[in-house]
């Protein structure tokens, strides 16, 4: 499971001094009340191509078994164990995949057309090389992120990896209330994988 990073505003602490002579103190106005702590603030780290590449490793890695959510073909599972900040999706591990998801309106939506993990940059490069792919949203294209071997640890069942991921990644804004229809094809080499999701966007209580 993904533990959703929470970065939490600081407070400033107040010290008060204090006297060492004996003498009464002279009568004067009562100190104000020290201010109340800054209200906590919870954001998002920003997604770059390392936490991405990281976050969806991770979310794509360490899922249960039979829930995987490249794997999912309905996409009964793409809601599970999702970071916190992002909706991940995913393509599959080769041919095509169905998906009806619901997403929230608040969250922008990111996730590889192609992509691979591997023991080091060279690997990477090369299949960077033949990658290509496309990402269509409600039927128009979006532009696909060329992102170069990354050196990445991400969680799986077996614990934490290290690795360089890479490939052909598309970021999407958070979307309007409704229905939407996303399409991810990626290739490389002898690879080929098409994901297609039935998106309903709703606005959380």
């Amino acid at each position: 499971m993904i533990r959703r990073p929470v970065l939490i505003g600081a407070a400033a602490l107040l010290l008060a001094g204090c006297s060492s002579t004996p003498e009464p103190a002279p009568a004067s106005t009562p100190p104000a009340p020290a201010a109340e702590p800054a209200a906590e603030q919870v954001k998002a780290e920003p997604l770059t191509p390392q936490r991405l590449q990281t976050v969806w490793w991770s979310w794509a890695s360490s899922a249960e078994p039979g829930q995987n959510p490249v794997e999912d073909p309905t996409g009964q599972y793409c809601g599970d164990s999702q970071p916190f900040g992002v909706w991940l999706i995913a393509g599959t591990p080769g041919g095509t995949a169905d998906r009806h998801c619901q997403v929230p309106a608040t969250l922008p939506l990111a996730g590889p057309a192609a992509t691979q993990v591997t023991q080091d940059a060279a690997s990477c490069t090369r299949f960077l090389a033949t990658a290509k792919g496309e990402a269509l949203l409600d039927g128009k294209p979006v532009q696909l992120e060329k992102i170069e071997p990354t050196k990445i640890t991400y969680d799986t069942e077996q614990g934490a990896k290290e690795g360089y991921s890479c490939g052909l990644w598309v970021r999407i804004d958070p979307l309007s209330p409704g229905q939407h229809t996303l399409t991810l094809r990626g290739s490389s080499g002898t690879f080929n994988n098409e994901a297609n999701y039935d998106l309903t966007v709703v606005r959380l209580p």
